[in-house]
């Protein structure tokens, strides 16, 4: 998934995104472990893009903070 779109999404979406990633990262580790899949390419971007939504999800959140440091300064 493109950083552009993750963008779009708003923090709810991308979490549910996010939990539902690590359910099919899981799954596909359990996959490989057995010898089933040989999935290593998706395994890789999904690695790649869940690591994607966790970074926006922290910029957002710093974000965040940082405007309520700017109101706590303005009074």
């Amino acid at each position: 998934m493109r950083a552009e779109k993750v963008r779009e999404l708003d923090s709810k979406e991308l979490n549910i995104k996010l939990r539902e990633m690590e359910d099919q990262l899981f799954r596909l580790k359990f996959q490989i472990g057995m010898g089933q899949a040989d999935g290593l390419k998706k395994l890789r971007q999904i690695r790649k893009d869940r690591a994607r939504m966790l970074t926006i999800l922290h910029e957002r959140e710093l974000a965040g903070q940082g405007e309520d440091r700017r109101r706590k300064g303005a009074r």
